[in-house]
């Protein structure tokens, strides 16, 4: 399993035998069961994660509800991104959807990767636009779609989220309530089902 980071890695960049090692040496892997917070609002992010298994849940409490506002699963970063480089208290929650194992990077352990192999700071460079990128995507995606059209992409783009994601957070993601998901996925798939032929007279 420990050598899903490396892969990732290598579809960046191509890796010597020797820097692949240096990776798997360095992770430090920690299995945390569902429910587990891996940061908590209010707190400085001083971690980084990989996700090698499983689903960690990114959301806000407004009004005291909870709002989701990501899903990251296998071969995802977490990141508090905003927190962590202003060293800020974060705004949000990181949890664990279900029973999910992480490799847990620091700045230590990065500073020390990039003193013995200089050329991983323009890998993690690459790698932090790829996944800023990707938060950029879906946070234009929920200024400009409507919650259905929300809905249709995640269900085109990551279709193991809605089999995994209890309904009310999905519905808290792409903004609704769960009864209007429920409306919504029923007139998905009434425009699915082939039209009834008529009978001839």
């Amino acid at each position: 399993m420990k050598h899903k980071l490396v892969d990732y890695f290598r579809r960046i960049a191509p890796l010597s035998d020797e820097e692949a090692q240096a990776i798997l040496d360095s992770m430090v892997v920690r299995t945390c069961p569902k429910g587990t917070h891996l940061l908590m609002a209010g707190q400085v992010s001083t971690e980084a994660y990989f996700v090698l298994q499983g689903c960690v849940r990114q959301y806000s409490v407004v009004d005291d509800e909870e709002r989701s506002n990501g899903f990251f699963t296998e071969d995802e970063w977490v990141l508090s991104i905003h927190s962590m480089l202003n060293q800020t208290p974060a705004d949000h929650f990181l949890v664990c959807a279900e029973d999910t194992t992480v490799v847990v990077g620091t700045e230590q352990r990065e500073g020390d990767l990039y003193r013995r192999f200089p050329r991983f700071e323009s890998i993690s460079r690459r790698v932090m636009q790829k996944v800023l990128a990707e938060q950029q995507e879906r946070f234009a995606s929920y200024l400009t779609d409507a919650p259905e059209q929300r809905y249709l992409k995640l269900a085109k783009t990551r279709p193991d989220i809605l089999q995994r994601i209890p309904q009310y957070q999905l519905a808290s993601y792409i903004g609704v309530k769960p009864e209007s998901l429920s409306r919504i996925r029923k007139r998905i798939a009434t425009r699915g089902k082939p039209a009834t032929p008529r009978r001839k007279a």
